[in-house]
């Protein structure tokens, strides 16, 4: 089993291993449970990749952090680990996460200890249930858990089983997510820019261009974001989105694409991370709701609020019906090339034909 380094939370409540936790001996993809602290790690020959953790201070599950092959962390720290020269805004912005800002009127995207308590009844909070299974391999392991949308009514909305597959292969570290939701009542995703996949990378992953400014939250709230830190000795932003389709930079935002990657350099090392949607996902391609400040997102259910030309999709389950979203994560130890992440596209529409 691996030693933790553990330290407490801001909350004061959870105890979180920060940039590493201890090496895990032997080689291979391993997977290890660790309930009473509320994590699974996982590890490569030994190294930290990520964990999947459900602290009581955050209200959904979320891999957090993302590593790697070089030892390199991919995502911000705050809320979870301050670190200087970080910004401080969205605190529901927390490692990779899974949720939507609009189901059936609640906000399960934008909910987090920070909202005021006459507010919290329009929040929703996603549960972790259950561990349902772990695997270690030589190349791959596996984890399978369950969970549940709770409204702020404390009615359960969706069942939630997301299987992770954690691989890794030369100068690359994988994780896929099969995210499947059964309505347990009548469900409409109504359509919100705030979703569906999400990403809060570190700082010197974002914009160099980002000018900043209030940004409004679903249910009309407003987040000032501050333009990116002149300060070039703190990690200064070296990130540039670019989409399947050849656009480049902020105009990433609210354009669709088969695929999406940020390229960022901190020191001497240049990682790219790419996020792949799925050809049978619904609203193939994605619109990214990506953002120079930080957040890489793929949300495919609101297509009027990124194109006023489009109808209103507002994503409808019936009780009993379910979904499955799939997604792949890439973390690349060098600049990646257009070709190469239209192979990786390729490959993965291949995988579920």
């Amino acid at each position: 089993m691996p030693k933790l380094v553990a330290f407490v939370l801001l909350a004061g409540s959870f105890m979180l291993a920060i940039d590493a936790f201890a090496a895990t001996p032997g080689k291979g993809v391993k997977v290890i449970a660790d309930e009473p602290n509320r994590r699974v790690d996982v590890t490569i020959d030994g190294k930290p990749f990520t964990s999947y953790i459900w602290p009581t201070t955050l209200k959904k599950p979320v891999l957090y952090p993302l590593i790697t092959d070089e030892g390199i962390t991919v995502t911000r720290g705050y809320p979870l680990d301050m670190r200087p020269g970080e910004r401080v805004d969205h605190p529901h912005h927390a490692g990779l996460w899974f949720n939507y800002a609009n189901v059936n009127g609640f906000d399960f995207w934008n909910n987090s200890d920070a909202i005021k308590p006459e507010n919290r009844s329009k929040m929703g909070t996603i549960l972790h249930t259950k561990i349902v299974s772990t695997k270690s391999g030589a190349d791959t392991g596996e984890l399978v858990v369950d969970s549940l949308w709770v409204t702020g009514d404390n009615k359960q909305i969706l069942k939630q089983t997301t299987h992770y597959i954690f691989s890794r292969r030369h100068q690359a570290r994988i994780i896929d997510e099969a995210i499947t939701l059964t309505a347990l009542d009548h469900v409409v995703f109504n359509d919100e820019k705030d979703g569906l996949l999400g990403l809060r990378v570190a700082r010197w992953l974002e914009s160099p261009e980002e000018k900043g400014g209030v940004f409004m939250d679903a249910n009309g709230n407003p987040t000032k974001v501050d333009a990116a830190p002149t300060n070039a000795g703190i990690n200064p932003a070296t990130g540039e989105y670019r989409t399947s389709e050849g656009i480049t930079g902020t105009a990433v935002w609210s354009t669709r694409g088969r695929w999406c990657s940020l390229t960022g350099h901190t020191g001497s090392h240049v990682i790219s991370i790419g996020i792949f949607d799925q050809p049978k996902n619904p609203g193939y391609p994605t619109y990214w709701h990506a953002r120079g400040y930080g957040l890489f997102a793929a949300n495919p259910l609101a297509p009027s609020i990124f194109d006023s030309k489009q109808p209103a999709l507002n994503y409808t389950l019936e009780k009993n019906q379910a979904v499955t979203f799939r997604y792949r994560v890439i973390l690349f130890s060098h600049p990646v090339s257009a070709d190469e992440m239209n192979r990786e596209a390729d490959a993965f529409a291949a995988e579920y034909k």
